[in-house]
């Protein structure tokens, strides 16, 4: 096996040398990273490989914030190399092509085959797009600092071309920005670009009132997942945009067509012309993770591993998961806190095991809601104690996502939590 490969950082000769078989960790979003992290933190002595097929984390709750120009790509978008520098953790870029549970070893797109002590799952969800004709080759997805770039790019494109146009028809649909879906991606992205494209469009000349931002949702209402006091709020958020939301609740998309959506509501078919549809709902587990010979029920209805309650699987106790692919007896949102919690518990039940003691049960701790509603206003809420909103919510809701952003200059912080109350009174005052 040579140390070097085209796309993969350098393994170190100690860990080739290595008769300890390794610790892998597939996936190096939020689970993945931090199990990383506070492996390195604990002195964990298992050689241990993180592999992802990007060369950089990227701090996806700030994906909004580069959309706008808020903030710089390079602050929220790292190196794995750079953030685990020093760390003891080897980090490795490659597409992870198969997984034998039962013989316990990893293959990999170039080559590379690893069998392990231990395996982490943290693959992460990938987008479905619900069987909707035509939603994959006409919308425009956000996951990516790629697509927020893309989207940029879409977004100006349509306003300058809306400034030259003089069919009415036409300016209108250039003019129509449309969102499918109403979690939390949807609702933070309509509210966003409705205070931002006005802003972009006035500066060429344009008229505000032209712009049309709306967000086609299939159930009754935005964020089903959330309190109905965080749903209010957005609710109202969206109302007083610079551009207001339209938002179309019990509305299926049906196809998508170029510049087209074709909808069913109220038992009627209508279309909307729209030059930008953006795609931001249907998460399903990572394909590699159907490919698992998994006993049966070992699974849940939409295909997500069983895990105990120390984030093991069921009939694999050497391997742990978490994320979008795994699921407990009790199921938690698929957020950044949830993922971040885990990464810990993950941590520090490998440290037990290879001590000799035993697993300890996960406790994650809900600690609150964090939103983008707008340019410079957001919501922050925390447990049912305190709800902040407007500029305020949107100052706690930075200030606590940069304490909690991993960079290679500080690399990592002692204690990781979501929002404490201590933080939350630090720039609330309460």
């Amino acid at each position: 096996m040579s140390n070097t490969l085209d796309g993969i950082s350098e393994i170190p000769q100690r860990l080739l040398a290595s008769e300890a078989l390794p610790t892998l960790i597939l996936g190096g979003g939020f689970t993945g990273l931090f199990t990383a992290l506070h492996l390195s933190r604990q002195h964990y002595t298992t050689p241990t490989i993180l592999i992802d097929r990007e060369w950089s984390f990227i701090f996806k709750p700030l994906l909004y914030e580069v959309l706008s120009g808020e903030m710089n790509m390079q602050f929220i978008c790292h190196r794995y190399d750079s953030l685990l520098h020093k760390s003891g953790i080897t980090f490795i870029r490659d597409e992870v092509q198969s997984i034998d549970l039962q013989q316990r070893q990893v293959r990999l797109a170039s080559g590379l085959h690893y069998t392990y002590s231990n395996l982490v799952l943290s693959l992460g969800g990938v987008v479905s797009y619900c069987g909707v004709k035509g939603a994959k080759e006409y919308t425009l997805p956000f996951s990516t600092i790629e697509d927020a770039i893309a989207l940029g790019k879409q977004l100006r494109d349509c306003l300058q071309r809306a400034t030259q146009s003089e069919e009415l028809h036409q300016k209108k649909k250039l003019l129509t920005f449309a969102i499918l879906g109403a979690g939390r991606t949807g609702v933070e992205l309509a509210a966003t670009l409705a205070d931002l494209l006005p802003d972009w469009y006035t500066s060429l000349g344009g008229e505000i009132a032209d712009i049309r931002v709306v967000i086609i949702q299939r159930g009754k209402e935005i964020l089903k997942s959330d309190s109905d006091r965080l749903r209010q709020t957005a609710e109202d958020a969206l109302q007083k945009r610079s551009v207001s939301v339209e938002v179309m609740l019990e509305t299926a998309v049906i196809q998508v067509r170029s510049n087209i959506i074709v909808i069913k509501r109220n038992d009627r078919i209508e279309e909307i012309n729209a030059a930008t549809i953006i795609w931001t709902t249907g998460i399903v587990t990572n394909p590699l993770i159907d490919t698992l010979s998994i006993p049966e029920g070992g699974r849940d209805q939409q295909g997500r591993l069983k895990l105990t309650d120390t984030l093991e699987l069921l009939d694999f106790p050497e391997v742990f998961a978490g994320g979008d692919c795994a699921v407990t007896e009790h199921p938690l949102p698929l957020t950044a806190q949830v993922a971040y919690q885990q990464g810990s518990t993950i941590a520090h039940n490998l440290q037990a095991l290879s001590e000799g003691h035993s697993p300890i049960d996960a406790e994650i701790k809900m600690r609150g809601t964090l939103m983008k509603l707008g340019l410079k206003e957001g919501v922050a809420e925390l447990s049912n104690h305190y709800e902040m909103k407007g500029h305020l919510g949107h100052l706690i809701r930075q200030a606590t996502y940069i304490e909690l952003l991993p960079t290679p200059a500080r690399n990592f912080k002692g204690t990781i939590e979501w929002i404490s109350d201590e933080l939350f009174q630090k720039y609330a005052g309460v």
